[in-house]
């Protein structure tokens, strides 16, 4: 079967760039920097191949393979040249491969979008342009602010595919997940993971191409951590898994802090400690509701482990431990009056529910939680927005 147009995407690409490396001859910027864009093109396409459509994959892995050589060799133009012109050649079978065969199986629009999780990439893209807002002391450039969003939507929407398919075995256990795209079979696990590896590869060339490498590499680190580190290990082996899982969700805030900036600094780490300790409370308050779902996919979520008094106390432990880190810029001159207000109201009206949870431990109660974490976090992170703004 012909691959899926998103993998046919990458291999254009990686072919059109490559070709674009040969041609630009000079050892310039310009040619450093179509380096770097095919690069994760050609990664996409080999591991596509790899996993989905191994016919292509000989030549996607001996293109690869000769790119690298042919940037080793750059001290000797001749050589680096030949090595560029064989990648070329042999992105050119690949690519003619990934086009032969039967078409694919056609996908409804919405079905992509549905692979995004859209509703959890608005929270992420809301925290990762505050960071920005934060990082540049006040409205950042838009041009830059905007390829910054779309390149971090593209990396949130790349992990969140790949997890619909590693997670499909999970979801149709679970009534809330069971009609999600791959779960349900309405997209294949093939086409998910092109889908995925697309949308990661072309994240990290528009942020290192158009942002700075830094920003790039902050999206692909918090990609790669959620799928490997937290879907693929934590999620299914310890309750413990959205504790440390939720440094993936924490990323964000820190690309949006390096794009503005270049760099990484003490008031990045706080962006970065505050939406990583509002992870737990928020996703436990969820497991609380659905526990019976993580109890029949075999999910080792806290309530399902532990119980949910202890679970509530956890809740309840964590939020302190959360309202007290969102004051510590303030103590540093991180920011001024209008972010303390915003914290100390919001983070009031947290502990409140909390504690509430702690000692009427009830399904409303835990549903009111799970709603308001999701605008205290958003509200939050306005107001660092607007901070620097009428300071």
């Amino acid at each position: 079967m012909r691959a899926g147009p998103w993998l046919r995407l990458c291999a254009l690409g990686a072919l059109a760039v490559v070709a674009l490396v040969v041609a630009s001859g000079e050892l310039g910027i310009a040619h450093r920097a179509l380096v770097l864009v095919a690069g994760p093109l050609l990664v996409a396409m080999v591991l596509g191949s790899w996993f989905a459509h191994r016919r292509a994959f000989g030549f996607s892995a001996a293109a690869l393979l000769l790119f690298g050589a042919a940037v080793a060799s750059w001290w000797s133009r001749p050589l680096h040249l030949a090595l560029a012109g064989a990648a070329t050649a042999l992105t050119v079978l690949a690519t003619a491969r990934l086009y032969s065969g039967a078409p694919a199986t056609r996908v409804s629009w919405r079905d992509y979008v549905t692979l995004t999780k859209p509703r959890i990439m608005s929270l992420l893209l809301l925290t990762g342009g505050a960071g920005m807002f934060v990082g540049a002391q006040g409205v950042p450039p838009a041009g830059l602010f905007a390829a910054t969003m779309v390149g971090l939507g593209l990396a949130c929407g790349g992990a969140s595919a790949l997890n619909h398919l590693l997670d499909r075995d999970i979801d149709q256990s679970m009534g809330r997940t069971a009609k999600r795209p791959v779960a349900a079979g309405r997209v294949s696990p093939e086409l998910a993971l092109e889908f995925g590896l697309a949308l990661s590869a072309l994240s990290f060339v528009l942020l290192a191409s158009v942002v700075n490498v830094l920003a790039a590499v902050l999206a692909l680190v918090g990609n790669l951590f959620y799928v490997l580190v937290y879907t693929r290990l934590l999620k299914r082996s310890t309750p413990q898994n959205i504790v440390i899982g939720g440094a993936a969700g924490a990323v964000p805030p820190l690309v949006g802090w390096a794009a503005a900036t270049g760099n990484l600094a003490l008031p990045a780490l706080f962006l970065f400690l505050i939406v990583f300790f509002w992870t737990p409370p928020h996703f436990w308050a969820l497991a609380l509701l659905i526990k019976r779902d993580y109890q029949a996919a075999r999910i080792p979520m806290l309530p399902v482990v532990r119980g949910e008094r202890e679970t509530a106390r956890q809740i309840l432990l964590y939020t302190l431990v959360l309202v007290a880190v969102t004051l510590l810029p303030v103590l540093t001159g991180t920011f001024g009056p209008l972010y303390l207000v915003a914290a100390v109201l919001l983070g009031a009206w947290f502990l409140r529910l909390a504690w509430s949870l702690r000692q009427d431990l009830v399904p409303r109660r835990a549903g009111i939680l799970f709603h308001y974490s999701l605008a205290y976090l958003a509200l939050l992170f306005i107001a660092m927005a607007l901070d620097p703004l009428v300071l």
